[in-house]
């Protein structure tokens, strides 16, 4: 008896875990994963006038053109037990040493959890508003972004300000002041970040100095703390830094947006950039059998293009709106893929700008709307990447004094420069599925069409056609959401 079966006759597993979470004890990894989701945000800023004198530099160069003023430490975290270093020349299996340290494993992993879930409400409000703005555009594009990763910039940017400045960004992020949001910040990072040997996600943050931009200790000290950010400055706007910041971007995300990254570049008058990224994967709950994918037509605004199809027939909850049906897809880390499938004749962008689609996510297994069935999964293998400036989003969202360098207030990080404003925002992410696993995004799309109960015993569920996806964390805490309008 092993692993899973052995904790199921126990009762020892969660229920929260294993039918909802969808966590279980597993064997060891046997390859590489074959795909990670990543993004990546940038926040770059510029001064109307550089008038401070050049500093010591204090710390050793850790990459080429850049030295580090402040250094964040990741925490350590308990493995994820390997199933085979406990299994006996002769079949045999040590039950009790595996259970101990699965125990240990669980205990801290559930934890860590535990903090994020506690403030997964109060991010709601912000994560609505995202969605409908951030996803938005032309019928036929495809579009994927962070909302966790936007809300630690936004999080940090607003360490760097005061004023209006960091009011509004408090305003958008639903906390009344700083120490709410930094208890907010510290919990949703503990519960998002995972590296156990059988699941990553790592969340990283850098800031970038002109190398004789003065700068107040207790401010970068306090990005360490609570956002992991180590801080660095060099000569911003020079091919040196311009590279070492693509290495650090390319490192944090492994290469999964090697493209996108080739040709970011900081303006020469840059005096500050911050720098957040999240790397994920991890595997399905339920792997689809790779025999049994197949190639099929997938319906592009454009015109029929064919794919390869995911397909598992199986007993799952099924969700359905007035426009939609939906299935979640659980994740071996503990999250969900959401998969939404607007109607026959109703298109993403419907439900994003209705708010039928936010609040579907943000609801999530507590829909009304839902019922058990078999259900028949054909779900496209897709791999999306994206790219979008998010100055606009944020001004539509309220945040406008940080772009107005009459207006800005950045006296946290540097009382000796008047003048900074955000110049630059960019934004980029890319979310892969395939019969093993997902990093980051799942989305599952039906075949069948209006509001109405669905069947009794069985239902199918095609995506074959524009469909939406996010992609929670084990606390719920939306990881990624996109729009796959076409699929290769």
């Amino acid at each position: 008896m092993r692993g899973r079966e052995f904790l199921e006759k126990l009762g020892f597993v969660d229920p929260k875990l294993v039918e909802e979470a969808g966590r279980r004890p597993r064997r060891a990894r046997r390859q590489l994963w074959l795909w990670a989701a990543a993004a990546v945000l940038v926040f770059a800023f510029t001064a109307s006038a550089l008038l401070w004198p050049k500093g010591p530099m204090e710390t050793p160069d850790p990459m080429g053109g850049v030295e580090a003023v402040a250094l964040a430490a990741y925490p350590e975290m308990a493995p994820y037990p390997d199933e085979n270093a406990f299994a006996g020349e002769n079949g045999t299996f040590d039950n009790d040493g595996f259970m101990e340290v699965y125990q240990a494993w669980r205990e801290g992993r559930q934890a860590l959890v535990e903090q994020g879930a506690d403030y997964a409400d109060s991010l709601s409000d912000f994560y609505a508003a995202a969605l409908p703005v951030f996803l938005a555009g032309e019928e036929g594009e495809n579009r994927v972004f962070s909302p966790l990763n936007v809300y630690f910039a936004l999080g940090m940017l607003a360490e760097l300000t005061d004023g209006e400045s960091r009011g509004q960004i408090l305003n958008l992020l639903g906390q009344e002041d700083m120490e709410s949001l930094r208890s907010q910040a510290a919990a949703l990072w503990n519960a998002s970040y995972c590296d156990d040997g059988a699941t990553v996600s790592i969340l990283a943050a850098s800031l970038w100095l002109q190398e004789d931009l003065p700068f107040l200790q207790e401010t970068l000290d306090t990005l360490a703390e609570t956002y992991y950010a180590s801080s660095y400055r060099g000569d911003l706007g020079s091919e040196a830094v311009n590279e070492a910041l693509r290495a650090w971007i390319n490192q944090q995300t492994g290469g999964l947006l090697e493209e996108q990254a080739a040709d970011l570049t900081l303006a020469p008058d840059t005096v500050l950039a911050l720098a957040t990224t999240i790397y994920f994967r991890t595997k399905w709950v339920n792997e689809f059998q790779e025999e049994n994918t197949a190639p099929g037509a997938f319906h592009t605004p454009d015109g029929d293009v064919t794919c390869d199809f995911l397909h598992q027939s199986t007993t799952d909850t099924y969700y359905w709106g007035d426009r939609f049906s939906a299935i979640g897809r659980n994740l071996d880390d503990g999250g969900i893929m959401w998969f939404l499938l607007p109607d026959e004749g109703v298109s993403p962008e419907e439900l994003l700008a209705s708010g039928e689609a936010a609040d579907f996510f943000l609801a999530g297994r507590d829909w009304e709307q839902s019922k058990r069935l078999i259900v028949n999964q054909a779900l496209p293998k897709f791999d999306i990447a994206g790219e979008v400036d998010l100055i606009e989003g944020l001004r539509t969202l309220g945040v406008t004094d940080v772009f107005d360098s009459s207006r800005a207030d950045f006296s946290p990080m540097t009382e000796a420069v008047e003048g900074i404003y955000v110049s630059q925002v960019k934004h980029a992410a890319r979310v892969a599925i395939d019969e093993e696993g997902v990093t980051a995004a799942a989305y599952t799309v039906m075949a069948a069409s209006g509001s109405s109960e669905p069947p009794e015993e069985e239902v199918d569920f095609v995506a074959n056609r524009p469909f939406l996806f996010v992609v929670t964390g084990p606390s719920g805490q939306l990881l990624f959401a996109g729009v796959v309008n076409q699929p290769v």
